[in-house]
């Protein structure tokens, strides 16, 4: 039983079919209970995608991100899909991994799926995203979350990790830090925002940027905890540390507790790491509770036909959630 053999049986078209089944009001009464007894009768149960032919739309939202079993990207799906559902909404959701060229493919899947809205958790979406590409996605709408891009079409909702960061390291210098070891994971669009207001915060703060303590690692606890005991081995000084992502603080941290060592430590993203971790880890949150609603908001308003008065950047404050590792006072 197909959509095609209710609107048979019931003597109307596929699309009047559809407005029933989307709860449309362009459906005289009689004929939708007509339908919805065809429905119930034959035992039919409607396809997703079959649901929107006919109609502007098929209530349906594709998410991507690269790899849910990170904090991060779970954190915010589980932020966003329930907010989707709760307007109506259904979700396919897909992990792309870290390829621009699997990004794509993706993209271009469900964009071929006929989803209302593309919604891209994560900033390295903007290293597979190029003028070229942006312009294939054509009525489809994209929301990024964390990941400025600047294309017709595209709506960005970020949290300001430059000025986070650049303020951080002010805050630590004011205090009477001033040799900062910074752990960073990767330069995606995140990574390099977070690096460049680490930059920003030392020449506000009138301290020299030294090379031997600014170093680029994979994301795992064991290396960055073996940058901060090959730093002591070495016996190059620092007095605090920062990191672009949780994992690194606290694996940097460890390493300091093993060789009773005690100093500012500061990580990002205020995951459960950050709660769970001895001493308790002070972390830039990035907003993450923040930019999720945000971006079904703009979501919903551009689907309203209202995207010309919807800002193509919506940006949010970071804040330091003060721990034992650094305190506030």
């Amino acid at each position: 039983m197909t959509i095609y053999d209710v609107a048979k049986s019931c003597g109307v078209s596929i699309a009047t079919v559809s407005r029933v089944l989307n709860g449309s009001a362009k459906v005289r009464p009689d004929t939708r209970e007509k339908i919805l007894a065809a429905m119930k009768d034959q035992g039919y149960s409607p396809n997703p995608f079959a649901r929107g032919l006919g109609l502007d739309s098929m209530k349906t939202v594709g998410i991507l991100c690269t790899d849910i079993a990170d904090n991060f990207f779970a954190k915010a799906v589980s932020l966003v899909e329930p907010n989707l559902w709760a307007r109506g909404f259904d979700v396919v959701l897909g992990c792309t991994g870290n390829k621009p060229e699997d990004k794509r493919k993706y993209m271009q899947l469900l964009k071929e799926r006929h989803v209302d809205a593309l919604i891209l958790i994560g900033s390295s979406f903007r290293e597979a995203i190029d003028a070229r590409f942006a312009k294939t996605m054509g009525k489809v709408p994209v929301i990024t979350i964390n990941c400025n891009v600047k294309y017709a079409n595209f709506y960005c909702v970020v949290c300001d990790e430059a000025a986070g960061f650049s303020e951080s390291v002010q805050l630590l210098a004011k205090r009477g830090y001033k040799s900062i070891l910074f752990l960073y994971d990767r330069v995606t669009y995140s990574g390099q925002q977070k690096l460049k207001g680490f930059r920003e915060g030392l020449k506000k703060a009138n301290l020299t940027a030294d090379p031997e303590l600014e170093i680029l690692i994979e994301r795992t606890m064991a290396n960055a905890g073996n940058i901060v005991e090959q730093r002591l081995a070495k016996k190059i000084r620092f007095d605090a540390i920062m990191a672009t992502e949780d994992i690194l603080a606290v694996g940097a941290q460890k390493a300091l507790v093993n060789h009773g060592l005690s100093m500012p430590v500061i990580g990002c993203n205020n995951s459960i790491l950050a709660q769970c971790s001895t001493p308790a880890l002070t972390s830039l949150d990035n907003r993450l509770d923040a930019l999720c609603p945000a971006a079904v908001n703009v979501l919903l308003q551009v689907l309203d036909g209202k995207g010309a008065m919807t800002p193509s950047v919506t940006t949010f404050e970071p804040f330091l959630c003060f721990r034992d590792s650094f305190t506030e006072k």
